[in-house]
């Protein structure tokens, strides 16, 4: 069976009717199970919850009656698709502000199994709802949340700092990058009383919304990894960015109530983060400045990387030292090992179970080496794009040896969102590709700019291929790649990045019957 794209929560449908009515649910109303939370009604299996919200393209409201057509048990929607779920034999359930009655009831004829249509005056504030109920009276009172955020890197530091937690505690994780004010309510909403911690991570597109994501999951350490131009075209300035993340730090409890900032101290406007927090500072990066370091950074490609941590105890001139080799891609990894083990650290946990925890590969979720086309390694990193993570990838990119006479192919497209420093960033990456590829092909307006720079810094004139869109790249990737190429491919997925991925490794899974499967990133 296909892994299902939303997560399963431990909410009944009591949790619904206590967190969206405020009352006591009825007797005759069963604690059934909700199994998972759903916002697209073909994603509803029996026993679901499916969320009717308004998006950018589609209404969900438009889509009431598939949900619960596909077994919903519960729906929550705004008053205009109220007349929808009772045509589709869905008994509505007023939680609206302007509702008469003083308590919420169930009508006679509702039978145990019916679905239960609850009727809000916004579905997203009805969902934030449930997930904050769920984690302030549905766990275990001594739960402790890490809650990440950072311009880059949240998702792999979330995993990793889970897998090094779940080495001795019971640990919860926000699934995939459920970090938004629509997707982190469904990461609360799988939390329950055997959970020892929870580490979510929590990202935003304007002021005020990490503020809201911390009212709801409360967390008491916060990590952060740095400060970036990414969503720079809606919040202005970086000075606004850095603004919008220090509200983690902001929200956290007290050093003497046991909260915990974990900041990188590599990045100045992360390091001025430590003056807006009334919580312990422990400070991470490369500098002996630190709390937690590490030097002796060794890139080996695919195998990952060597480096040697140092840690600072609490209170004492002592410095403890050991050597680490760990299965993460690309020497910018080491920020994210640090940060898993600094909240390892703080737990009281030892170096043993540290190590143990970031040998786990499943942090790694967003880039992945797979056979491509032609005898090709393609290098899948296109789940978004911003100048740090692209020139990550290209240092990776040039810590690993083609094999053969294979060279280093870099497709790279546009990188949105990058508001003033749109050129400077194109620029940056085109200087580091001249540096490290033996062929550069650009996807778009904005990713021939980064073509431009690579020829200002030496890339020669007949090694760059500038397209204007994804299908003539991959008909380029098609003439040019040959065995023993090494292909990076990175950009956003709105100029159909991912599309050339899916053609140049779709194409060799058909014609070369292997087994070989694919190495994880």
């Amino acid at each position: 069976m296909a892994e299902r794209p939303y997560p399963p929560t431990s909410i009944t449908q009591h949790t619904l009717w206590t967190a969206l009515t405020g009352d006591i649910p009825p007797l005759r109303l069963p604690a059934a199970p909700i199994a998972h939370a759903a916002l697209d009604s073909r994603d509803v299996r029996p026993g679901d919850l499916f969320v009717a919200l308004l998006g950018p393209n589609t209404d969900g409201h438009a889509y009431i009656g598939a949900a619960l057509s596909n077994g919903a048990q519960a729906v929550i929607i705004e008053e205009r698709g109220r007349e929808t779920a009772h045509a589709a034999g869905a008994i509505t359930v007023d939680c609206t502000r302007g509702r008469w009655a003083l308590y919420a009831e169930l009508p006679e004829r509702y039978q145990p199994g019916m679905a239960l249509a609850y009727v809000v005056d916004d579905s997203v504030q009805a969902i934030q709802k449930v997930g904050s109920f769920q984690r302030a009276h549905r766990t275990n009172s001594t739960l402790k949340v890490v809650g990440v955020t950072g311009s880059v890197g949240k998702t792999s530091t979330k995993e990793l700092t889970a897998n090094v937690l779940r080495q001795r505690f019971a640990t919860h994780a926000s699934p995939g990058n459920l970090n938004s004010e629509q997707g982190l309510p469904l990461a609360l909403m799988g939390l329950n009383t055997t959970h020892e911690y929870a580490v979510l991570e929590m990202g935003m597109y304007g002021l005020g919304e990490i503020d809201r994501l911390c009212l709801l999951a409360r967390p008491q350490i916060g990590i952060v990894t740095n400060v970036g131009p990414v969503h720079l075209s809606r919040l202005g300035t970086i000075e606004r960015i850095a603004q919008a993340k220090s509200e983690l730090v902001r929200a956290l409890p007290s050093a003497e109530d046991g909260g915990v900032a974990i900041l990188n101290w590599d990045d100045e406007r992360v390091r001025n983060m430590a003056q807006l927090t009334a919580a312990r500072i422990l400070r991470y990066g490369l500098t002996p400045e630190a709390d937690l370091w590490a030097d002796e950074i060794e890139g080996m490609g695919m195998e990952g990387i060597r480096f040697r941590f140092h840690y600072r105890l609490s209170g004492a001139q002592k410095v403890e030292s050991i050597h680490v080799k760990a299965p993460l891609l690309g020497r910018h990894s080491v920020h994210t090992a640090l940060c898993a083990a600094a909240v390892g650290l703080l737990e009281g946990m030892g170096w043993g179970e540290i190590i143990a925890g970031l040998q786990n590969m499943a942090g790694q979720l967003r880039l992945v080496a797979v056979s491509g086309i032609n005898g090709s390694t393609v290098i899948d990193d296109t789940y978004n794009a911003s100048p740090a993570s692209t020139i990550a990838a290209l240092n990776l990119m040039a810590d690993i040896q083609p094999t053969g006479n294979g060279r280093r192919v870099a497709v790279l497209g546009d990188m949105l969102e990058l508001g003033s420093y749109e050129t400077e960033g194109h620029k940056l990456v085109g200087r580091r590709a001249a540096a490290v590829v033996d062929i550069l092909l650009t996807v778009g307006r904005l990713g021939g700019s980064i073509g431009e720079e690579a020829l200002d810094m030496g890339l020669p004139a007949e090694n760059l291929h500038r397209l204007p869109n994804h299908r003539e790249a991959i008909d380029m990737l098609r003439r040019i790649v040959r065995p023993g190429d090494l292909v990076l491919v990175k950009g956003s997925r709105a100029v159909g990045m991912d599309t050339i991925v899916a053609e140049i490794t779709g194409e060799a899974a058909s014609v070369t019957a292997t087994s070989q499967e694919p190495v994880d990133g």
